[in-house]
């Protein structure tokens, strides 16, 4: 349906209740759904939670971030072994 018919995009014999701000459909009562406080509609939503599920499930320990916890390893063990010695005289 078009933005300006007022019939929901997914149930045509519905009045459209609100916009989705992601596909600017106009969606019905039960095609809203409120996420982070914005109506968006079912098809939308769901790629708006797999994005943020993407984000959040990434957590792999690259190259670049193993090398930064065994540099700050050494320094924090070394500035301890260092104190240890300099005050053992």
């Amino acid at each position: 349906m078009s933005l300006g018919s007022g019939r929901c995009h997914y149930h045509p014999d519905r009045a459209g209740l609100g916009i989705c701000v992601e596909c600017r459909n106009v969606i019905c009562t039960e095609c809203t759904t409120q996420f982070e406080g914005i109506n968006r509609c079912a098809s939308c939503l769901g790629k708006r939670t797999r994005a943020l599920r993407k984000l959040t499930a990434r957590n792999d320990w690259s190259f670049g971030a193993v090398t930064l916890a065994l540099v700050s390893l050494s320094v924090l063990f070394g500035g301890f072994f260092g104190l240890a010695a300099l005050f053992k005289h």
